[in-house]
């Protein structure tokens, strides 16, 4: 028996306290921003669950979930939570009548290559990205029902990406690989404050709009050294192993025809810039 449903809402989101949604939160603190329920395992969090948990007694109605937990790292055994999740959420959506949901995959799903888009063929080159294609493949599975399901292939996220605590270490000079043409790695990233403005969009999609998944990223890429840079940190040059990867970008074009009244920082002091406005508000 579902969840009763009670007052009207229009987002409900999962994984308030990573990192993504320690960022998301921020942009959304002033008056002028939406009002979201936020679910997690422990505060801050408007509803404390834990997947596994009996669904709350008593659950908001809304539009939309956002799912933004996830495994990152660990075993394999500790990476198929991914998967597992997949089906606690879509329960989740059916229990607050929700007619979209959106399921943060990411570019890794891809493995190395330029100008990726979502008919390009996943290649994985790591575990996680492995765990997060099988989460998809957990998504086109579910059952048809009065849910939309989309999979956002997200580009790095400035802030919380690997390379954001070096960058926020203090003053010391933060290592890059570089790579036998003289240059660093080169990514598709996104600025967190333009990262809330789409899911918020998104949200505001006719259902039937959203396709099965989309890549979620700034309209170029930006070099690691260039944000190294554009965050004044000195930088160290370091071999690259045999193993690193070099390039990973997305096509972002679907994107911008789905919402082509959003502007998107494309420069890596704008998107720094967008980070340390959000740390400074914290």
């Amino acid at each position: 028996m579902l969840a009763e449903i009670c007052h009207d809402e229009t987002m409900l989101i999962t994984g308030s306290t990573g990192r993504i949604g320690t960022l998301l939160r921020r942009a959304w603190q002033g008056p002028a921003g939406p009002r979201p329920l936020w679910l997690a395992r422990r505060c801050p969090a408007d509803i404390l669950w834990s997947p596994g948990e009996a669904l709350p007694s008593v659950l908001p109605r809304c539009d939309t979930v956002i799912a933004l937990w996830g495994q990152i790292s660990g075993t394999s055994e500790d990476l198929a939570a991914n998967v597992t999740l997949v089906h606690h959420g879509a329960s989740l959506a059916r229990a607050c009548g929700a007619r979209r949901m959106l399921h943060l995959s990411s570019a890794a799903v891809y493995g190395p290559g330029t100008a990726l888009t979502e008919d390009t063929p996943p290649r994985p080159a790591n575990a996680y990205g492995h765990a997060k294609l099988a989460m998809e493949e957990a998504v086109r599975a579910l059952p048809s029902d009065e849910t939309r399901h989309c999979c956002l292939r997200l580009a790095n996220v400035v802030g919380a990406d690997s390379l954001a605590p070096a960058l926020r270490a203090g003053k010391g000079p933060v290592r890059l690989d570089r790579f036998a043409d003289g240059t660093g790695p080169l990514r598709s990233y996104i600025a967190p404050g333009d990262l809330a403005q789409v899911l918020c969009a998104l949200a505001q999609l006719p259902p039937d709009r959203l396709p099965a998944r989309l890549n979620v990223t700034a309209p170029v890429p930006v070099t690691m050294e260039s944000l190294v840079r554009a965050a004044d940190r000195p930088l160290i040059w370091q071999e690259a192993p045999e193993n690193a990867v070099q390039a990973v970008t997305l096509d972002g074009s679907s994107l911008a025809g789905l919402l082509p009244f959003l502007y998107l920082k494309d420069t890596a002091r704008a998107m720094i810039d967008d980070w340390h406005s959000l740390e400074m508000a914290a």
